[in-house]
């Protein structure tokens, strides 16, 4: 092989995992930052209510309605992902998220709209839902259907960082809003956070305007032989790995929003710790997330990704009961050890493989709307409804957490069945993993 073309080869490969993780970064920014300032502010601006615990209810239900979204921007944007291209749909799917949070920020509160304030609240979550269901898999799938096969764990996992990145850079802005007074923060500090989009939002779509189509997807299409209704045919050829697939991202849901999201609310309300501890408590678990998912995901070109995505399962569940204990002790240290060796550190066991891993359950021909499907439409349980159900459990057990790890510890023995049943096919070729799936396909039919 010419070390020339390889080197090429490689430093496309690198440009184009690059630009799917910052265009990942800006989007989940917007995503998470309403998440992150949903307990804070929209409780008392946009639900108030004499009772503060349905206030939050009612903020974390909207919180929750993007995750509902989410699946319905994954079958749309799957869908013309795997007819028309994933390149066009990440781009759009930037947009729509992008302005939809800049708005946010311009909302007129209860008080001086009345009903609209929450009604055009929603609508914009639902919005921003729309958009994030279709940039994950089409993020994913640039860096997948790139990368060399014995590289695809490393290059999938780029768009994840994403995630951690995105909530890094929401709970830092807001930490530092935060430092403002109480009122100033409620006033207008939040309102910042979100105005900024607009300028992330420019950059990202400028970079993904300059990266081209994916190699598989050129392939599939110069052959003409894209699935007429991608979603249909999914659930025709593909249904098990489907529901598997939805069984392993529960825990991963669960755990990032316990940690990432209800975390927050807890240790300020449940336990009055100051904000920022809690703001800071997330951001540093977030920071070091960044830099270990990668590590995990190269790490399951050489172990596999069933391996890897298991022992990070049985972390997590090993690791709830001691992670709210030293939560509950209130000192500073043990709380943010509670929050970065659980979410920081372990989590990535789980959230590093998982790009690969389901990208190689689906062949190409349904593999954005596969992938989008199974992540988005798991989200509603693992991910949207999390706050809520940790918040009802908090409250039925007079304030104490220890329903909300069982709930964490009966959702990893879900995902470790899940991941057992669903396979390995680490190392395979995407082209042979197509075969493997036509064969399949054949033989039920005959």
């Amino acid at each position: 092989m010419d070390s020339s073309k390889g080197n090429s080869d490689t430093r496309e490969i690198q440009r184009v995992a690059l630009a799917s993780a910052i265009g990942c970064v800006i989007e989940w920014y917007d995503f998470f930052l309403y998440g992150v300032v949903a307990g804070l502010v929209f409780n008392k601006l946009f639900f108030p209510n004499q009772d503060p615990f349905i206030g939050i209810l009612l903020a974390y239900a909207t919180f929750a309605v993007g995750f509902v979204a989410r699946p319905v921007g994954g079958i749309v944007f799957g869908h013309f992902g795997d007819r028309l291209g994933r390149k066009r749909m990440l781009v759009m799917t930037l947009l729509i998220m992008g302005v939809a949070t800049f708005f946010i920020g311009l909302l007129p509160t209860y008080a001086s709209a009345g009903i609209w304030a929450p009604i055009l609240l929603l609508v914009l979550r639902v919005l921003q839902g729309l958009g994030i269901g279709g940039e994950w898999g089409g993020a994913v799938l640039m860096a997948i259907e790139y990368a060399p096969k014995e590289r695809r764990g490393f290059y999938g996992s780029w768009p994840q960082i994403g995630v951690p990145a995105g909530l890094f850079l929401a709970t830092i802005v807001v930490a530092g809003l935060s430092t403002v007074s109480d009122q100033a923060f409620l006033d207008w500090g939040w309102r910042v956070a979100f105005l900024l989009s607009g300028l992330l939002v420019a950059v990202g779509v400028y970079i993904r305007l300059k990266i081209l189509e994916t190699p598989m997807f050129v392939q599939l299409k110069e052959s003409q032989e894209q699935a007429k209704v991608p979603f249909f045919e999914l659930w025709r050829t593909h249904a098990m790995k489907t529901i598997l697939g939805m069984g392993c991202r529960y825990i991963e849901g669960v755990t990032f929003n316990i940690f990432g999201v209800y975390s927050i609310a807890y240790l300020t309300s449940a336990l009055k710790l100051p904000r920022t501890t809690a703001l800071i408590a997330v951001s540093m678990a977030s920071l070091v997330m960044v830099f270990l998912i990668p590590v995990f995901g190269k790490l399951s070109d050489t172990f596999g990704r069933r391996k890897t995505f298991a022992m990070g399962v049985v972390g997590i569940a090993l690791l709830a009961y001691p992670s709210f204990w030293l939560m509950n002790t209130r000192e500073v240290p043990l709380v943010m050890l509670a929050i970065i060796v659980p979410f920081g550190i372990v989590y990535p066991m789980v959230y590093g493989p998982i790009a690969a891993m389901f990208s190689e359950s689906f062949s190409t021909r349904v593999r954005y709307t596969g992938v989008s499907f199974v992540y988005q439409f798991s989200g509603i349980f693992a991910s949207g409804l999390t706050p809520l159900i940790a918040a009802a459990l908090l409250h039925y057990d007079d304030g104490q957490p220890w329903l909300i790890a069982a709930y964490m510890v009966g959702v990893a023995i879900i995902s470790l069945i899940s991941v057992g049943l669903l396979g390995d096919r680490t190392g395979k070729a995407l082209s042979e993993i197509d075969q493997i799936s036509a064969a399949r396909i054949s033989a039920v039919a005959r």
